[in-house]
């Protein structure tokens, strides 16, 4: 039997489960933008940060990889990419394979990590520990976008968008 069989990337499971667990804890609706119903959105309400590497909501599969090369691991349902030791992304697709979430993480080393600002447009007070987290919805651009990040020294920041469905 040939031992060479790739074998899948042993994090991108981990990485599955975590965006899964907090898409699902981030819906609960913490932090969501105040605007009136039905009215156009103010400049407060502006998503800052709309895109990844030129990657948005609701582009193909297809023009994703072209965007950002082969990902380390690829099906229909999501991509995971490994840029270098300290930043790595997973593309959520549907079932027509256009992009429903992304998912973008820098490790502590990485001093091109956005900050809170870059991302909400607004900077965030961080915990004691140097923990922050937001997440904010805007329903006329149609999804949810949060930034997170841990405390410690090996800070990783995680931004998150969203499809609202």
């Amino acid at each position: 039997m040939n031992q060479s069989i790739h074998k899948p990337f042993s994090g991108f499971r981990f990485f599955t489960f975590l965006l899964a667990g907090l898409c699902m804890i981030l819906a609960t609706g913490t932090g969501n933008a105040q605007r009136k119903p039905g009215g156009p959105m103010t400049a407060d309400e502006q998503p800052a940060f709309n895109e990844y590497r030129g990657v948005q909501l609701g582009m193909s599969a297809a023009d994703v990889r072209k965007k950002l090369g082969a990902p380390r691991d690829k099906s229909a349902e999501q991509d995971f990419f490994v840029f270098n030791d300290n930043e790595m992304a997973q593309v959520v697709y549907d079932k027509t394979e256009k992009v429903i979430a992304i998912s973008a993480d820098f490790m502590s080393a990485n001093n091109a990590a956005p900050s809170a600002k870059d991302v909400l447009g607004a900077d965030l007070e961080a915990k004691p520990d140097g923990s922050m987290h937001k997440m904010v919805r805007f329903p006329k651009a149609g999804f949810w976008l949060s930034y997170s990040r841990t405390g410690g020294t090996d800070a990783v920041v995680t931004i998150q968008l969203q499809k609202i469905q």
